[in-house]
Formats: C-alpha cells, sequence, structure tokens
C-alpha cells in the first residue's frame, strides 16, 4: 500500500547550474570530441553481463549490485528497487565503454524503479521499457509525461523530501546540485536523488550532483549506511559546475555522514574531458590521504556485494 508523506522544512531544496556554457567551451568542446568521443566510438566496450544473485539477502542485510553508470539493483530481504536502469549502448556519439553488468533479460520484477532526473543517461526510455515493476515508476515533478507510456502501473511523481511507502519500503526524495531539462526549454523538470530505506538499512542514490551544502542537510534529516556518490564528468566540456570531482564526493560523503562510500558515474560512458582512469585514482588516492580506505567499496559491475 502507498502513503505519501508530506515535506517538512523551508530550507530551499535544490539548487540549478543554469544552462550556457562558460567561456572557453568551443575549445573544451573540440577536445572532448578529439580526444573522448573519437576514440571511444573505436573502442571495444569492456566487462561482461552477468545472470542477477535472485535469491534475496538475509534480515537486516542490503545487496548492492552496480550495473555500470549511475544503474544500480537494490535488493532488500522484503523488498528490490532499479535506480536509473541504463543498457544503452551509445548516447548519440557517445559509445559505452563498460558493457552492463547484468543480463537484462534476466532481471527479475522488481518493487520500483527510481529515476534520478530526465537526462538521456539517466531516463532511458528503451531500457525502462524492459523492466517490469509491481508498484511502478518514481521520477522527480514534471517527468512523468516522459514516462507515461512505458507501460508502467503507476507513475509517482515525487518533490524534495517527499517520502513514499510500499509495506516495509520507504523512498524519501533528496535535493542536489545539478539541472533537470531533458531538453533546453524543458527547464521546469526536478532532479534530484533518493534514500531507498528497508529492514532497517538505508541506501542513498545521490543522482548528479555538484558539491552544494545540501549534503549536511540530507546528513542532518536522515541517517544514511550506503552511500552511491558520483566521482566522474566533473571536467565538463561546457565548463559548468554540474557534477562533483573526487574530493568533492568524499567531502559530500563526510558531510552526509554515511558509513559507506560506493562509486558510480565513471568509466561507463566519457563524459568528461578527465582521463578515464581518473576519477577512479583520485577517489582512491583521497580516501587513503584521509584515512577512510575501508569506508571505501569499488564495486564490479554486476558482482552483488552484501551489506
Amino acid at each position: 500500500m502507498q502513503d505519501i508523506g508530506k515535506k517538512s522544512g523551508k530550507w530551499a531544496p535544490t539548487r540549478h547550474t543554469g544552462l550556457l556554457p562558460h567561456r572557453g567551451w568551443p575549445r573544451r568542446n573540440l577536445r572532448f570530441f578529439r580526444h573522448r568521443i573519437v576514440p571511444g566510438m573505436f573502442r571495444q566496450a569492456a566487462g561482461e553481463a552477468l545472470a542477477p544473485v535472485l535469491e534475496p539477502p538475509a534480515d537486516g542485510r542490503v545487496r548492492i549490485t552496480w550495473i555500470g553508470h549511475a544503474s544500480f539493483f537494490l535488493q532488500f530481504s522484503g523488498h528490490s528497487v532499479m535506480v536509473d536502469p541504463n543498457w544503452a549502448n551509445w548516447h548519440g556519439p557517445v559509445k559505452r565503454q563498460r558493457r552492463p553488468g547484468l543480463c537484462l533479460s534476466e532481471v527479475p520484477e522488481v518493487d520500483l524503479v527510481l529515476v534520478t532526473h530526465a537526462h538521456f543517461d539517466h531516463l532511458h526510455k528503451p531500457s525502462l521499457k524492459m523492466i517490469q515493476a509491481r508498484e511502478g515508476i518514481v521520477v522527480p515533478r514534471g517527468s512523468g509525461k516522459l514516462v507515461k507510456r512505458l507501460g508502467f502501473p503507476a507513475i509517482h511523481e515525487m518533490t524534495v523530501w517527499d517520502s513514499l511507502h510500499f509495506d516495509q519500503l520507504e523512498v524519501i526524495h533528496t535535493p542536489s546540485h545539478h539541472w533537470g531539462a531533458r531538453f533546453l526549454h524543458d527547464i521546469h523538470r526536478n532532479y534530484g536523488g533518493y534514500i531507498v530505506r528497508s529492514g532497517g538499512k538505508s541506501v542513498f542514490h545521490c543522482g548528479d550532483s555538484a558539491y552544494f551544502n545540501g549534503f549536511a542537510e540530507i546528513g542532518r534529516r536522515h541517517q544514511i549506511d550506503v552511500a552511491l556518490m558520483p566521482i566522474g564528468a566533473y571536467d565538463a566540456p561546457s565548463g559548468r559546475n554540474v557534477h562533483m570531482n573526487p574530493e568533492e564526493a568524499v567531502r559530500a560523503f563526510a558531510d552526509l555522514g554515511a558509513k559507506v562510500l560506493i562509486p558510480m558515474h565513471y568509466a561507463t560512458f566519457l563524459l568528461g574531458n578527465e582521463p578515464h582512469t581518473e576519477p577512479l585514482e583520485r577517489l582512491l588516492s583521497e580516501a587513503d590521504r584521509l584515512g577512510i580506505s575501508a569506508q571505501v567499496l569499488i564495486l564490479e559491475e554486476g558482482v552483488g556485494i552484501e551489506w
């Protein structure tokens, strides 16, 4: 049964990055085309698709499987959730560099699908059409029409700090510093992340975000066990401040007060000018500098970890 909670507090929930590129964007875009897009077109994708583990984890545990990019399969003892499912091989001229970690045809029916925002690499319609979800799909306010014809039994639009309850599963929509337009004119669409709770475990999926003080607010409001944090595409061709770098992701992790950091949004689609190995190298270096290496878990696509 669904129960929709109300927003609490008057804190400004999101920060919009704006749409205009910064000075120097033609040079940065040329570099991106020459050194990222063109070489990526001819590079064979690495990795392999595995069969998902269907048996749920024990009570009080959560199994987290990274599919690639920002896509995750979350399994609790009594519930399961898919976040930002994306099995695309291409996004425009950007070729996928690592294969999806799970075989799409073998993914079981889940309770819910969550989409963090309307960008094509997060709201991928062909992938969404293939996912079966008993309770439907959750999207930020303003994106319901985009998923109306994808076959879900229900569409739940959320605004920041709203909560949804399905039996023992709770979903809370959290703020971010990004933007939600799928094209250029539709800036009315919301964006953000989610906290997913069930069986005494809580997982935070950041969505896309630059660093901002909202992470501390999220941590003050909610207890988080595992934080799924983006670490790539920070050297944006547009020059806009739209994604965190690895050091900022670690700072945001500290602000959240989470127990474990799992990185995402790197290596799958090369969306920034940084070298493709740099995000993970910088993350591990910063974690080592701060003495928190034991709290950082690096996942291999398709291989679930339990916590």
